[in-house]
């Protein structure tokens, strides 16, 4: 039962990817990449509006079958991911314009100007303690503890993910990767049964983002960013989210004063896996 959301998703994503992809193309919403190829983006748009029909498709399925097909953690779920991918697309609908990092956008706001760091970054904390502290996601039982440590996994992990994707691919082989790590730490796939429903929009268009002919965008980005944090939090105990969290803060604190393309391009092995299937 757990992997029918998977498989739905996958379903709707090879219907509905290419000609969504194909209508922004012919809407003229391209962006040049690092590279300065012209690529559709934001194509995180379409992972949200399939992982929307998944989900619509999965409630229609509920109603029709006597099994429960919906977790009870899809719910709080969906508005987490979706949230954060809005708080994404305001940056993609500006054009990357403002400053980087987020010294650079406390600067701004101190200064007394819009910065769409600051609203991201805002929107997200809120959004993850909403998340956090849903019964459904964390349990009946949960503690400040663990509603914290969890909100914190969310909203940084978002951030981190953000900070991956300068690079086609990236940022899915990240998650891919976090994801098999997880499952196998936890000897557990019961995450998929809440997440397969955003997953197969994921994969139908990670080839069309390593060939370079879309990019996911800050809205896409976001999305992956908090599917991870989500994976981490149904997967692991609080002392694995900790471990995790303690990563994610290394990781966030690094992209704040080096460069993490950089970084991998240095380490012979992130270099690999970074250009594995790439054009």
């Amino acid at each position: 039962m757990q992997f029918i959301p998977l498989g739905l998703s996958l379903a709707f994503a090879a219907a509905l990817v290419p000609p969504l992809v194909g209508a922004i193309r012919r809407a003229g919403l391209t962006r040049p990449n690092y590279r300065g190829r012209a690529a559709v983006s934001p194509a995180g748009v379409v992972v949200v509006g399939v992982s929307l029909a998944t989900v619509a498709g999965l409630m229609l399925l509920d109603r029709l079958s006597a099994d429960l097909l919906v977790p009870p953690a899809l719910g709080p779920a969906v508005v987490f991911v979706v949230g954060v991918a809005l708080l994404g697309l305001v940056d993609d609908l500006r054009g990357g314009a403002g400053p980087r990092g987020v010294r650079g956008h406390l600067r701004t706001a101190a200064a007394g100007r819009f910065s769409t760091g600051v609203l991201k970054g805002a929107g997200t904390l809120a959004l993850a303690l909403l998340t956090a502290s849903n019964g459904a996601l964390a349990g009946a039982d949960a503690g400040l503890a663990e509603i914290l440590v969890a909100a914190a996994v969310l909203t940084l992990s978002a951030h981190v993910f953000n900070l991956l994707d300068l690079r086609p691919g990236r940022s899915v082989k990240a998650l891919a990767l976090l994801g098999l790590g997880l499952s196998a730490a936890s000897l557990e796939l019961a995450p998929l049964w809440v997440l397969g429903a955003f997953l197969g929009p994921l994969v139908v268009l990670a080839p069309l983002d390593l060939r370079e002919r879309t990019m996911l965008g800050d809205t896409g980005a976001a999305t992956v960013g908090a599917i991870a944090g989500l994976w981490i939090v149904l997967a692991l105990p609080l002392l694995g989210q900790a471990g995790l969290l303690v990563l994610l803060v290394l990781a966030a604190t690094y992209g704040e004063f080096r460069s993490i393309s950089v970084l991998i391009e240095r380490t012979p092995l992130l270099r690999g896996l970074d250009s594995l299937g790439r054009s």
